[in-house]
């Protein structure tokens, strides 16, 4: 097989695969499909621009997607006027108590010189900084978090469109990126994973334990959708009328629309995404990006910034995953800051990556759609397999009760399996990065 075939018979299998779960199972079932491997995919967009162009190895995905995710909640949702009379101006005074500390703490390293006193001055303005922060933050919180925390307990959001929340959500992580990118791009490989991992850890801790932000572990349900409702839809007697008249269920044929109108949403803002991340990639600034990647010390040698050229890339990567956080979010109609699983959100998202074709776009798109199909499909087709191995036993069997029940554990295996045969037999992905003499 050409490397200019395997794309699109890759691509071709793929479309099969998902047109085998449409008729075999159902078009919901495949459209649901769909909407997800969209998402991955554009996850996987973002850590290939960090990994495939720069080498950066970024094990914080996890983190990103749930920035996303809170900035979906803070714009969508509408505020809550009761928390915002109970503390939400001492917040904002919180703010700008901490918008205040850091610029006097950049004022202080670029004013006094470095030595000893710069670093007393440093800690002093750290100190004071941190102690009137405390004084407007801690009754904020508690009263905030105090008003019908059943429902409410947090401020609320600005009660804009949802779909404003997806470029939000790229700026949120985006700011993210950049800040982590200053601590850590310095540090080598093995460390910057560490700390990339550490980081998102804390993120979500934050998350989690910060009710008066996103409600924390109770979660925030009902976010306002960008396509009708399913009741809505049926409710309309044209719209029952329409789905007769091609032989469909109402309910059916509602579900349906409306997972389209997410697929079309979903797949719109992957096109733009692909489309600019190509340019980039074959434009001069791609180029050097790669030669970064291959050789550090030779581009710095010949007077490339490697340090900001990595930030660059470390702040875009960041920025889409953050978008896929948000549409993720959007879908889901919640934010749940307990499924935010680093197997999920770091460890599918790298295979994805490493099987699709580390370096190539197309292939992590072909990734993002490969492996969440498998992730998916690997557990009826694991209970189908042990139901047709036990079939002969009894059906009081406590082996073949143990097997069906662990049947759902056969999608880490069959993962496992994957990137194992990827990394043998095809360790540049299924769609390997095109080399250019």
């Amino acid at each position: 097989m050409t490397s200019s075939m395997r794309g699109p018979i890759c691509f071709a299998i793929m479309a099969a695969l998902l047109m085998i779960v449409g008729f075999g199972q159902s078009w919901s079932v495949a459209l649901s499909i769909i909407n997800l491997c969209l998402i991955s995919s554009i996850m996987a967009l973002g850590l290939n621009m960090q990994w495939g162009y720069a080498g950066l190895f970024n094990v914080g995905v996890m983190g990103f997607a749930a920035l996303g995710g809170v900035a979906a909640v803070l714009v969508s949702m509408p505020p809550i006027q009761e928390a915002w009379t109970a503390g939400g101006w001492d917040m904002l005074w919180t703010l700008a108590m901490l918008i205040g500390t850091v610029l006097a703490v950049l004022g202080v390293r670029r004013l006094v010189p470095s030595g000893g006193l710069r670093i007393i001055l440093t800690l002093v303005v750290l100190l004071c900084g941190y102690g009137l922060i405390r004084v407007f933050f801690d009754p904020a919180a508690d009263a905030i978090e105090d008003v019908n925390p059943a429902k409410t307990g947090y401020l609320g959001g600005l009660g804009l469109p949802i779909l404003l929340a997806w470029p939000v959500g790229g700026l949120v992580a985006a700011g993210a990126a950049w800040l982590i990118a200053k601590i850590a791009l310095g540090l080598r490989a093995d460390y910057l994973a560490i700390a990339t991992l550490g980081i998102a850890e804390i993120i979500l801790a934050v998350l989690k334990n910060e009710d008066w932000l996103a409600r924390g572990v109770k979660n925030v349900s009902g976010l306002e959708r960008p396509v009708p409702y399913e009741v809505e839809l049926q409710a309309s007697a044209q719209f029952e009328s329409r789905a007769h008249a091609i032989g469909m269920e109402t309910v059916e044929a509602s579900t349906i629309l409306v997972k389209l109108c997410y697929a079309g949403l979903f797949l719109a803002v992957l096109v733009v995404i692909m489309v600019l991340a190509q340019k980039a990639l074959h434009s001069p600034w791609g180029r050097m990006m790669r030669a970064i990647r291959d050789n550090e010390v030779s581009a710095e040698a010949m007077g490339k910034n490697v340090t900001r050229r990595h930030l660059e890339i470390f702040v875009i990567g960041g920025a889409v995953m953050g978008v896929a956080g948000a549409m993720l979010t959007t879908l889901d109609g919640q934010f749940t800051p307990g499924t935010y699983q680093p197997l999920r959100f770091t460890f599918l998202i790298w295979v994805m990556v490493i099987v699709g074709g580390s370096g190539n776009n197309w292939g992590a798109v072909l990734g993002g759609f490969f492996i969440w199909f498998i992730w998916i499909e690997a557990e009826p087709a694991g209970l189908w397999l042990m139901d047709f191995i036990t079939s002969g036993l009894s059906p009081e069997s406590a082996l073949r009760a143990h097997l069906l029940q662990g049947a759902a554990y056969m999608r880490l295996c069959v993962m496992g399996l994957i990137l194992l045969l990827a990394l043998r037999f095809a360790p540049r992905g299924l769609i390997p990065e095109p080399v250019r003499r």
